[in-house]
């Protein structure tokens, strides 16, 4: 989607959705759609990317692409992408304080960037394209300073971290096609940030696989501690998972109604995360919904899950992921038996088995009390 020039990103990515060539419509202001969320804004280069990695975390209710910083009014993605508007590419996070702190955002952002760079982000060049954190308060633009300043003492970069703070003004939201992109068209969007050198350049920065946040779910009462639970590197995950898994887990992909391992499946045990192995679902909780896919009413630990809003397919749904190892699962409808009235709609393909007499030698004998 990207270049230095409108008309090479054209020929590079081609036409995309309406492509960046013909957009579809102006940008629009965001309206305030959680009263009780509060707002975050950054600009890391490709708002495909930045909003993909936003969006996979523990607290964020909704990640928004759009164009702030500059001052032509509702501009379009073609007007923003040749430059000279003086907007950047822009994500707003709505979060819960609660679940989630600026503080973390921010270190989120960091380690998502390359905050080094003032000519663009890695493939993307151009002012339009440069990290920029934007803070809502005189609050949010200390927490930012602070946590800049400490970037820089750890001396992680051979370069000085040039990301500018500035003050939000308006934000104007991207046009539809924009939004999600990373589940619309996920083979492209995957081929376009493999090629960009994003991941190649943070994961050499930060030198491992970098783990969940695992403050979120601290989870008491289980022995095994969360940090065990994590998504391994991408190489490992395509090594080891069969296409169907990688599909589904990994590009947000639908197996087939009545032709999956596990949607008439009895046996006593538990559901585990084919990725992390992170507990998931119990078998006393599995009913047979008629849909041809594994139905639960509940998971054994809401800690172990994560909820999102999904807007894909023209739909209103929502989206279940496994909180550490970030595996697509399913979504959740609230038309499901007693007692939660929830039918956990999970794929097949994103679960492994554990039967209960194996549940001791695989390192879960832990929840063998709940299967009594």
């Amino acid at each position: 989607m990207k270049a230095i020039q409108f008309a090479v990103c054209v020929i590079i990515m081609g036409v995309i959705v309406g492509g960046c060539q013909n957009p579809k419509k102006e940008g629009t202001i965001m309206q305030e759609k959680y009263d009780t969320g509060h707002k975050a804004t950054f600009a890391g280069g490709c708002f495909w990317c930045v909003e993909a990695d936003f969006e996979k975390v523990p607290g964020v209710l909704e990640v928004i692409s759009g164009y702030t910083g500059g001052v032509k009014e509702n501009p379009t993605y073609a007007e923003v992408c040749a430059g000279g508007t003086g907007h950047v590419e822009a994500v707003q996070v709505v979060y819960d304080s609660e679940k989630i702190t600026y503080t973390e955002l921010l270190d989120i952002f960091w380690r998502h960037v390359d905050p080094t760079d003032p000519g663009g982000q890695f493939v993307d060049r151009g002012s339009q394209y440069r990290p920029v954190i934007f803070y809502h308060d005189e609050e949010q633009k200390r927490l930012a300073e602070a946590s800049k300043y400490e970037l820089e003492k750890s001396q992680r970069f051979d370069k000085p971290v040039s990301t500018e703070i500035l003050k939000i003004n308006k934000f104007y939201k991207a046009e539809d096609y924009h939004q999600d992109y990373y589940k619309k068209d996920a083979l492209r969007y995957r081929s376009y940030r493999s090629g960009s050198g994003r991941d190649q350049f943070l994961e050499k920065i930060w030198a491992t696989p970098e783990k969940p946040d695992n403050k979120a779910a601290a989870l008491p009462g289980y022995s095994k501690p969360p940090p065990e639970y994590y998504k391994p590197d991408e190489k490992i995950i395509r090594d080891t998972l069969t296409p169907i898994q990688y599909k589904v887990t990994q590009l947000e992909g639908t197996e087939q109604a009545f032709h999956n391992e596990y949607w008439d499946h009895k046996e006593e045990g538990i559901y585990v995360d084919v990725v992390s192995g992170e507990p998931l679902f119990s078998s006393r909780d599995k009913f047979d919904s008629g849909t041809g896919w594994p139905s639960f009413t509940q998971p054994i630990d809401k800690g172990f899950v994560v909820e999102k809003q999904d807007r894909t397919l023209s739909m209103d749904r929502t989206e279940v992921r496994s909180r550490y190892g970030d595996s697509h699962l399913g979504h959740v409808f609230p038309d499901g038996p007693a007692p939660t009235g929830l039918r956990y709609c999970m794929n097949s393909a994103s679960l492994r088995f554990i039967p209960k007499e194996a549940l001791e030698t695989e390192g879960y004998g832990e929840f063998a009390s709940i299967l009594r």
